[in-house]
């Protein structure tokens, strides 16, 4: 699928105004007030809560998804926010590929206080797009108090185990990235030394550019091997410079994710 299929998609949800307040029987934003971590940072989570049938997207949603888009915008005593999402689901639908979640999720975030100690007011809000037989764009409002001392949650903590797999965890071997020229851009390929996943294996690959676009990527796999071919696309049309050391790839199989940063050049 080239990029203009992913402009169209968002054309049409842009041409939707975003509803500030979605019917409750679509889909629900909770904030979970967390903990103080022995680290100093806040362990949040944003809960997300769809009608039945309906799902939404995860950061690198695939061609046919719409990433979401956070805004901070009233939060007090927050210098960052790192997002741990939870493995996500892979959707095939007419031909189309997205990844993200149904029924519901809990996005464990952590954020950095700019006073240690003190009370953190985490505000803003999220456009997201939700979709059932048709796509929706609505836009989430939260407003919440996170107490210094508050407790530990399970749902947080779940959430926080089901996060892909690091390299280590994984037996991820060698990993290696070779760039071709394409006629829109650069080819991808990536070579990882990585015990199968189970099933057919979806691999994620993402660059540290927000400007950067990169296909679905096709995949192959020959014992503890694992190919993935993906093609990278300025959105101006201009040179794209890759820092191969940012590289983020995910692999999604059928009894595990794992989550590798950076390659070297093959």
């Amino acid at each position: 699928m080239k990029p203009l299929i992913l402009i169209a998609a968002l054309a049409t949800l842009a041409s939707t105004p975003a509803l500030a307040g979605p019917p409750e029987d679509i889909v629900q934003l909770d904030v979970l007030p967390g903990w103080t971590t022995a680290d100093g940072t806040h362990m949040a989570a944003i809960r997300l809560t769809l009608a039945p049938g309906w799902k939404t997207y995860w950061r690198a949603p695939g061609d046919a998804g719409i990433p979401p888009a956070f805004g901070w915008q009233g939060s007090q005593n927050i210098a960052a926010a790192q997002f741990h999402w939870p493995v996500p689901q892979v959707f095939d639908q007419n031909g189309m590929r997205s990844i993200g979640y149904a029924g519901q999720v809990v996005i464990p975030v952590e954020l950095t206080p700019v006073r240690p100690g003190g009370p953190l007011q985490m505000a803003g809000e999220v456009d997201l797009g939700v979709c059932h037989d048709i796509c929706v764009p609505v836009r989430l409002q939260f407003d919440a108090v996170l107490p210094a001392a508050g407790g530990r949650d399970a749902a947080i903590v779940s959430a926080l185990v089901d996060q892909p797999l690091t390299e280590a965890e994984a037996g991820v071997g060698t990993v290696t990235c070779t760039l071709a020229t394409s006629e829109a851009g650069l080819w991808l390929t990536a070579t990882l030394t990585l015990p199968s996943t189970g099933g057919d294996e979806v691999v994620v690959i993402e660059t540290a550019d927000p400007q950067v676009w990169v296909s679905e990527a096709a995949t192959s796999r020959a014992g503890g091997t694992l190919t993935a071919t993906a093609e990278l696309v300025h959105a101006t049309g201009g040179a794209i410079t890759l820092d191969r050391s940012a590289l983020r790839i995910t692999v999604l199989g059928r009894d595990r994710a794992v989550d590798i940063t950076g390659c070297t050049a093959g």
